[in-house]
C-alpha cells in the first residue's frame, strides 16, 4: 500500500483534543488495510515527525433502521454503515502536529 493513501484524516473530537493537550496523541482515521508500521512511516514522512508509538481501533459498523415511504406505504429496511479502522499516534515530547490547515 503506497504511504499516502494510509492516512484518511484527522479525527477531530473532544477526546481527541484532550489527548493532545496531555498526552501528545493525534487520532487519524486510516485505511484499513494498513498495519502501525505504514501508519507510523506515514505519520513521519507527511508531518516531518518522530513517532513513539502507534496503537490501532477496529471500529465495527452499526446496524441502522431505515423507513421508507412509497404508495401510502411505510416500508422497514435495515442497513450497516461500513467498518473503519482508527489510530492513535504518539509522538515525541518535542513534537506537535497542525491539524487546522492540513489537507487530507
Amino acid at each position: 500500500m503506497k504511504i499516502e493513501k494510509v492516512i484518511i484524516g484527522p479525527l477531530l473530537t473532544e477526546k481527541g483534543a484532550a489527548l493532545t493537550q496531555t498526552f501528545n496523541k493525534y487520532l487519524f482515521k486510516v485505511e484499513k488495510k494498513s498495519n502501525k508500521i505504514q501508519i507510523k512511516k506515514a505519520v513521519e514522512t507527511r508531518f516531518n515527525v518522530k513517532v513513539e508509538k502507534v496503537a490501532i481501533i477496529n471500529v465495527k459498523g452499526k446496524s441502522k433502521s431505515m423507513s421508507v415511504k412509497s404508495s401510502g406505504r411505510t416500508i422497514r429496511t435495515e442497513g450497516k454503515r461500513s467498518s473503519w479502522k482508527k489510530a492513535v499516534v504518539t509522538l515525541s515530547k518535542d513534537n506537535t502536529i497542525d491539524l487546522t490547515n492540513m489537507e487530507f
